[in-house]
């Protein structure tokens, strides 16, 4: 698929894996709409040149149709890297895990996807396919939470297996359309969120990666993404990117 001159929408872009994503496209030669929520865009500063930062709430219907009219012109990769990550365990010293955190949990990570998904590939669809019959790419963002979900990740660990449960289904539903899916599913990642838990926290989570024995960067997730772009026939797949990382318990 080619990048250069066509238009790229990416959630969670205004930190982390979001951030690091667009502007790799942006360095393609893409046109790159960026949606986050607007206190994430208030705080992440100046966008790379050729990002636009628009405020959206993932879960929004409407929000996501209007960031998707943003772009305009062909629309032809979508990734999606919007997501929380609360901990709370099953049962605690406060008692049994509060049903809300679960539903918003499901609903941003699992429903938001699925709301972005569809609306894009609606959007997609209605594009010229190339030579091959291509129209467009859509990237997802699940987890090794999702096969090896720690303590106190049960309701993270549920919406990013509903990520990579919905891959294949995803992948089928739209091959009609000329509109591939796939899913990534990062191990432990080098944010700025994870920068502020200390050196001997991240200290402690490298030293569970078998190799490289180092967290995984924002950029190679970003990496990874073109090169999915790129090779047409991978389709309907969830890769991990983790180091032949499994997550132990805790």
């Amino acid at each position: 698929m080619e990048l250069t001159g066509s238009a790229a929408l990416v959630t969670g872009a205004a930190s982390g894996l979001g951030a690091a994503m667009a502007a790799r496209l942006a360095g393609e030669g893409m046109r790159v709409i960026g949606v986050d929520l607007p206190a994430a865009i208030e705080g992440a500063g100046e966008a790379p040149a050729g990002v636009h930062l628009v405020a959206a709430d993932v879960t929004d219907e409407v929000d996501v149709a209007v960031a998707l009219a943003v772009a305009e012109g062909e629309l032809r990769l979508v990734v999606n890297c919007a997501g929380i990550a609360p901990a709370r365990r099953i049962l605690s010293s406060h008692g049994a895990h509060d049903l809300a955190t679960f539903r918003r949990t499901l609903e941003v990570n699992l429903v938001g996807t699925f709301n972005v998904l569809r609306l894009a590939a609606e959007v997609m669809a209605g594009h010229e396919p190339d030579a091959d019959g291509h129209r467009g790419l859509i990237v997802n963002t699940a987890s090794v939470a999702a096969y090896e979900g720690q303590i106190g990740q049960i309701a993270y660990a549920a919406s990013k297996g509903g990520v990579v449960s919905m891959t294949i289904a995803a992948a089928r539903d739209l091959a009609r359309s000329g509109i591939r899916v796939n899913t990534i599913a990062p191990g432990i990642v080098d944010t700025p969120m994870l920068a502020s838990l200390g050196d001997e926290v991240r200290a402690s989570l490298e030293a569970t990666v078998p190799f490289p024995h180092r967290l995984a960067r924002p950029d190679e997730y970003a990496q990874l993404v073109v090169m999915l772009a790129q090779h047409d026939y991978l389709n309907g797949e969830t890769i991990r990117m983790d180091g032949a990382l499994r997550m132990a318990p805790r």
